[in-house]
């Protein structure tokens, strides 16, 4: 059986109906990522493949799961009976746990703009422009604020991010990880030697600032417990577990 990139993305937009998720939303919307299927006229089983992250609704198909990329993966299915196909699957898939924020978070921008103003003296907050995207696209470190996206001209079209620098290099940001065509999906990470001065509320405040201003919304999906703590800080409310399957190794700590 083969496996198709679908072209007319409403054929599968019923199969992933109810499921708030914007990175599904850049799929369908044909903003980047791509929807795979294994019947092109007629899809009953379909993926939403962009990032690192690949949506697998309908009815569970195996040869969806056996077409999923190389290198780390972040599998989330519809239900159990994709999850237990994936596990049946993919002895190398390792479940966890995620944790969704709801999407109509109403910011308390006076907090925002306050929580800005705390950059410490000594370090920078800077837009991504063109030159901040060649620096983290040749950084390992820090090429995921970019690298989800197909190229340069891409990221400075639909991206949006915001990087603080210290002594000129790039140490904490925030940046979309994703565009749909309403928003951005939002990841953060400093590096190790600059965490636990706030820098990361700093830049996503920023960040967030940004989007409003031009009637884009922020959205924010949970890595783990200190994200959903960050987003509430930030003024997102957690809405609820749900369960993923990372499989291959993770390069990065992104917290996402």
């Amino acid at each position: 059986m083969m496996i198709f990139e679908l072209e007319d993305t409403s054929k599968a937009e019923s199969l992933f109906a109810g499921w708030e998720e914007t990175l599904i939303y850049s799929c369908i919307e044909k903003v980047m990522g791509k929807i795979l299927v294994t019947d092109i006229n007629v899809p009953r089983s379909a993926c939403a493949y962009v990032g690192c992250f690949a949506f697998y609704a309908g009815e569970p198909d195996k040869k969806l799961l056996e077409h999923k990329p190389d290198g780390f993966i972040i599998m989330v299915p519809q239900n159990e009976e994709w999850a237990h196909l994936i596990e049946k699957c993919l002895s190398n898939a390792k479940r966890i746990s995620r944790y969704a924020i709801r999407k109509n978070t109403q910011f308390d921008v006076e907090r925002l703009q306050n929580y800005v103003k705390q950059l410490p003296e000594g370090y920078e907050l800077k837009e991504i422009d063109g030159d901040i995207y060649d620096r983290c696209i040749e950084n390992p470190a820090i090429e995921d604020f970019v690298s989800s996206f197909e190229n340069k001209l891409k990221y400075l079209e639909c991206g949006r991010g915001m990087v603080i620098m210290k002594d000129g290099e790039i140490v904490a940001g925030a940046s979309s990880y994703t565009r749909y065509k309403a928003g951005i999906e939002i990841q953060v990470d400093t590096l190790p030697s600059e965490r636990r001065k706030h820098l990361a509320t700093i830049a996503c405040s920023a960040l967030i600032l940004k989007c409003l201003e031009e009637n884009l919304y922020p959205s924010w999906d949970a890595q783990n417990m200190n994200s959903v703590r960050l987003a509430e800080k930030l003024g997102y409310e957690f809405a609820h577990e749900y369960t993923a399957y990372e499989v291959g190794e993770a390069v990065n700590g992104v917290i996402f």
